[in-house]
């Protein structure tokens, strides 16, 4: 799959130059446990961005930096050298074929809950729960956050 590092920072890079766009704070990376098929640990982070782009359009935008560094949907949680999930979107709920925000994964998965508190510690989810109450009932395993950004 490449080199993950360089697949984070090049979608990283890809993020701050969406039109309409400002990246306003990028998490460090995270190393997890692959979820699905056998496959290497993940990396994981979050960015926060600031965008005028409607929800659709961001997602399309994401799925097209997706694209550009070879992404292909073939196998259902298999490797993939990027994986971009619109997690949140201020404090709309969307529920759409194409869509679902919050993401409906988000509080269950550390590797997405650690890095999201790490840029954004206030956030509250649309329905009233806050990450900073999620992180205290989630661990840490088979997580571990890496010095490198």
């Amino acid at each position: 799959m490449g080199d993950p590092k360089a697949h984070l920072a090049s979608a990283v890079d890809a993020l701050a130059q969406l039109p309409d766009t400002e990246l306003v704070a990028c998490s460090p990376l995270y190393q997890s446990v692959a979820v699905g098929p056998e496959q290497p640990d993940y990396l994981n982070a979050c960015a926060l961005l600031r965008t005028a782009l409607a929800p659709l359009a961001l997602l399309d935008q994401l799925q097209a930096i997706e694209l550009a560094h070879k992404r292909e949907r073939t196998q259902h949680w298999g490797p993939r050298t990027l994986d971009l999930d619109l997690l949140l979107y201020g404090d709309q709920t969307i529920d759409l074929p194409r869509l679902s925000v919050p993401h409906p994964y988000l509080c269950e998965r550390n590797f997405v809950l650690y890095p999201l508190h790490d840029i954004w510690p206030d956030a509250t989810l649309p329905d009233g729960r806050t990450l900073a109450s999620l992180i205290t009932h989630c661990t840490m395993k088979g997580l571990s956050r890496l010095d490198v950004r």
